[in-house]
């Protein structure tokens, strides 16, 4: 293991060979000391017996408190650092309560296969130690048809994921009559992972199990284990359906970690063209491998796992180490293989490991000593979770993080101390989504009959009546009496994706294999799956060859290209109904639902790593329109002839000043181009932003620059990419003032002259004033115009 000379070595020596050079900050986090609680009183002999042989006298603080609130009857949810303990919160109570309940059961559910698999082991030999006869079963896709009668007959404990529960045990609830009459505890873990429309649509299928424990008299208590959110009850509650409460305060140990930041060499200061950060964090991992640091490598998708690993594997053998000491981890590997992996970890044959996020989630891979981060992987909560992965005892450990040119991860990588004291972000959901709910109560249905006055969620019992008589009328369901039955022949879950909101789906065929690699939903099939589009599956990329609109089909093949695609969108969009509206300066601020007629025009290549534009293509698709929530930037008149103004006397300080651009002028006169450039800059930015405030995706918000409705003042809308959304821009409207503030910080501490990919995105003409322009519109938004 590794002492805190070694890092400072390891530091030392890359001052030494320049590579110091690229280091942008460094954090030191000092090491906690454990808070012991004793052995909750009157365990059973069984549980006390399993505790001591697994080597447990004493409980963390967080842990007894957990099991202290289950035995009151609360709902919980834990959220503490990874490496905390968190699994015996809930596994302590589990067997107790088989202890001493011979007809007790317990359903947990994990975002991954792995990661249910992995804890299998661990369940199984504590039932064993505590002397319980009880059968613990993975009940999952890879599970075969005979091991899975076995579970559904014999099982008490139950582990699965939110899929396989959607579709192949809540439709055949019957098939698991006596498991779930026994129900004792339901576990939800790694729940950070449920957040925007996967959440919505797993606190449906949340609701759907209620029904079915309601229907068999169960009560459980519910379980949620989290990472370090801003809100885990808030999101537990949504997710449950019912009140929880928190458990925040770690008593487990850490030792001391240093978090090292680095981005690539600048190679042109005017374009903003970095070096590869795969290259750099390759290096880095080398070095620290070859120091004799057990590290884990995070990579951004399955291909970045195989580049980094050559590259890792390159370094190491010019060392004179063994390269197949270095392996990768990712989706696609066999499960033994990922087994063997996962053990040599633990072992310390293993000493490097390239990984997705994969091995981000509680999979136990032993205590490592270094941690690389080959780019920022979009919350905060997941940077902890990965910097988390090494140091899980009291030894101290090192994190570094390698930012990409993208403007998030020059963000974070310049902001060293905001992260050290950021908040992390919320999770949001929205479970009452229409097109959510609907679907779930298409499923709802299925699974049991409707009562009458019945509500589900927050659909009352008038609006039940009214999707009942819908459903009816489309004959779907039977009215029997004071009931509602399913009546018709399909099985309504196989039309519910729980990872997406919308129209009928788009299937991927790989056309050389024949295999069918996935859908995509419709709403997003014409900006992923146009023709000549890189498609990314799994981490691999597909070039489109046709997108057949009748069969709603897209035909693929592998390719391995430099670059992926980018779709280019003409956007109308008509605001319908204005929820809140807000007046800054020079600019107006709205929220509300907008309807999006949207053309896919074309599409631009762009480099990976350094973000180059390489081309465009054109295109010929149909319009779609979709109604949305937005928060929409307008900026007035005066602000305009302000901006005019400002920019003239910086593009001249000695000259003679042009005619600014007047208020009066814009009705009779061409809009200045530095209005729609800064426009667009800005929702670059924003969108970037937003990222760290909200804990979602770059693709979940969505920019577009548009005139405003019946006038010639233009908007900058940011959308939601689902219709309904889940609050992602009612957050942003709340927080606008100081997300406006963190893009024009970022926006300044880049060193490009004219725009580039770690800011605004790069210039589309020699003459453009794209960074001048956006600095603008948000010193604007922000007040401090000058």
């Amino acid at each position: 293991m590794p002492c805190a000379t070694d890092i400072g070595e390891i530091l030392a020596g890359w001052a030494a060979d320049g590579t110091g050079r690229l280091v942008t900050a460094r954090l030191d986090i000092p090491a906690t000391m454990t808070r012991a609680a004793p052995l909750p009183p009157g365990l059973s002999p069984g549980t006390l017996r399993a505790l001591e042989r697994s080597g447990i006298s004493f409980l963390y603080s967080h842990q007894a408190e957990a099991f202290d609130l289950l035995g009151q009857g609360h709902d919980v949810v834990v959220s503490t650092p990874t490496a905390s303990g968190k699994s015996l919160c809930y596994t302590l109570p589990i067997i107790e309560a088989l202890s001493r309940d011979p007809g007790a059961t317990a359903l947990l559910m994990f975002p991954t296969k792995a990661l249910g698999r992995d804890q299998v082991k661990g369940l199984e030999a504590m039932i064993a130690q505590a002397g319980i006869e009880a059968d613990v079963a993975a009940y999952d896709g890879d599970v075969s048809a005979g091991a899975r009668r076995l579970a559904r007959s014999r099982a008490r404990i139950l582990l699965t994921n939110p899929d396989m529960l959607h579709l192949g045990i809540l439709p055949h609830h019957t098939s698991w009559s006596s498991f779930f009459g026994g129900l004792r505890y339901v576990v939800v873990d790694e729940l950070h992972q449920y957040r925007g429309v996967f959440g919505s649509h797993m606190a449906n299928v949340m609701r759907r199990l209620a029904r079915v424990l309601r229907f068999y008299g169960a009560n459980p208590s519910f379980v949620g284990s989290s990472a370090t959110i801003a809100n885990p009850a808030q999101l537990a509650s949504s997710l449950f359906g019912r009140p929880v409460r928190l458990v925040a305060s770690s008593g487990a140990p850490s030792g001391h970690r240093t978090v090292v930041f680095m981005t690539p060499h600048l190679v042109d200061a005017v374009s903003g063209l970095r070096g590869s950060y795969m290259h750099l964090a390759a290096h880095v991992a080398g070095d620290l491998t070859t120091s004799g640091l057990q590290t884990l490598v995070f990579a951004q998708s399955r291909r970045g796992v195989e580049v980094a690993l050559r590259y890792v594997r390159d370094h190491v053998r010019n060392k004179g180490m063994d390269p197949d000491t270095v392996q990768g981890y990712r989706g696609g590997y066999l499960p033994a293989l990922r087994r063997r992996i996962e053990d040599g970890l633990r072992a310390g044959g293993l000493r490097c490991v390239v990984a997705t996020n994969a091995l981000e989630l509680g999979v136990d891979i032993g205590s490592l000593d270094a941690v690389v981060l080959a780019g920022y992987p979009g919350s905060v909560a997941s940077t902890w979770q990965r910097i988390g992965r090494a140091g899980r005892r009291l030894d101290p450990s090192l994190a570094v993080l390698v930012g990409s040119a993208s403007p998030l991860d020059q963000y974070m990588v310049s902001h060293a101390q905001w992260l050290a004291s950021a908040s992390p972000e919320r999770s949001l959901v929205n479970p009452d989504n229409l097109d959510v709910v609907l679907g779930h109560v298409r499923c709802a249905l299925f699974e049991l009959p409707f009562e009458k006055d019945e509500p589900f969620g927050t659909l009352d019992m008038d609006a039940m009546e009214q999707v009942m008589s819908c459903l009816e009328a489309e004959g779907l369901a039977h009215r029997a009496g004071t009931h509602f039955c399913w009546v018709a022949n399909e099985y309504p879950g196989a039309t519910v994706n729980l990872r997406s909101v919308g129209p009928e789906p788009f299937v991927v065929t790989d056309v050389t294999v024949g295999d069918v690699l996935g859908d995509v939903d419709g709403r997003s099939a014409f900006r992923m799956l146009h023709e000549q589009a890189i498609y990314q599956h799994a981490g691999m990329p597909y070039l489109v060859k046709k997108l057949d609109l009748d069969r709603h089909r897209a035909e693929v093949v592998q390719v391995d290209p430099e670059y992926y695609t980018e779709p280019v969108a003409s956007t109308l969009i008509t605001p319908i109904e204005e929820q809140g509206v807000e007046r800054r300066g020079d600019v107006q601020i709205h929220l509300g639902e907008v309807r999006m007629v949207e053309k896919i025009a074309g599409y631009r290549r762009i480099r990976f790593g350094t973000h180059e534009n390489l081309g465009t293509g054109e295109l010929d698709l149909p319009e779609t329109v979709m109604d949305a929530f937005a928060l929409w930037i307008e900026v007035m008149p005066e602000g305009i002839a302000h901006g005019s103004g400002i920019l003239a006397r910086r593009q001249s300080p000695a000259g003679p000043l042009p005619d600014p651009v007047t208020g009066d002028d814009l009705a009779r006169e061409a809009l200045p181009l530095w209005v729609i450039e800064g426009l667009e800059g800005t929702g670059h930015l924003l969108r970037h932003v937003a990222c760290l405030r909200l804990m979602c995706d770059p693709h979940d918000i969505v920019p577009a620059v548009g005139m405003g409705d019946g006038s010639t003042l233009p908007v900058l809308y940011l959308h939601e990419s689902h219709p309904g959304g889940v609050g992602l821009v009612h957050k942003l409207y709340d927080e606008i003032a100081e997300a406006a503030a963190e893009a024009l910080d970022a926006l300044n501490r880049c060193p490009c002259t004219s725009g580039c990919p770690s800011c605004v995105g790069p210039p589309h003409r020699e003459d453009s004033v794209l960074k001048q322009a956006t600095r603008l519109v948000l010193s604007i938004v922000t007040g401090h115009a000058d």
